[in-house]
């Protein structure tokens, strides 16, 4: 007799789908959630990294063009002050990014499994 065939193939098929579905719930909220969190943390930092926050907000005090008359020193500062302050705030554009994009992640399948219940609900008229 035949060890392999359709119906043994099918059957197998069926329940890895089946577990699947059970399983993606729980993978989706540990093991997905957490490699969204860094990555997202890798991005941010990556983010800060290109805009050079903290290196323009370390050396906010260093006056620019080795300028160190007192003309050159408050110039400088006030310089170095705005490009912190609009760099810090992109900063922060991306940070509200990275925390929505986790709210949506975390919002994902709640809002596929209630629109797959009302369009069932709807569907069948209950």
């Amino acid at each position: 007799m035949f060890k392999h065939n359709f119906l043994t193939y099918g059957s197998q098929i069926i329940l890895k789908i089946i577990s699947d579905i059970v399983i993606f719930p729980i993978w989706w909220y540990s093991v997905g959630f957490l490699e969204m969190i860094k990555k997202g943390w890798r991005f941010l930092c990556q983010r800060e990294k290109a805009l050079g926050f903290s290196i323009w907000l370390k050396n906010i005090l260093v006056p620019m063009y080795g300028q160190y008359d007192w003309a050159g020193r408050i110039i400088s500062f006030f310089v170095r002050l705005i490009q912190v302050i609009f760099r810090g705030l992109f900063l922060i554009f991306w940070l509200i990014v990275f925390i929505v994009s986790i709210l949506l992640w975390l919002a994902g399948p709640i809002f596929l499994f209630l629109s797959l219940f009302f369009q069932l609900v709807s569907f069948y008229g209950v």
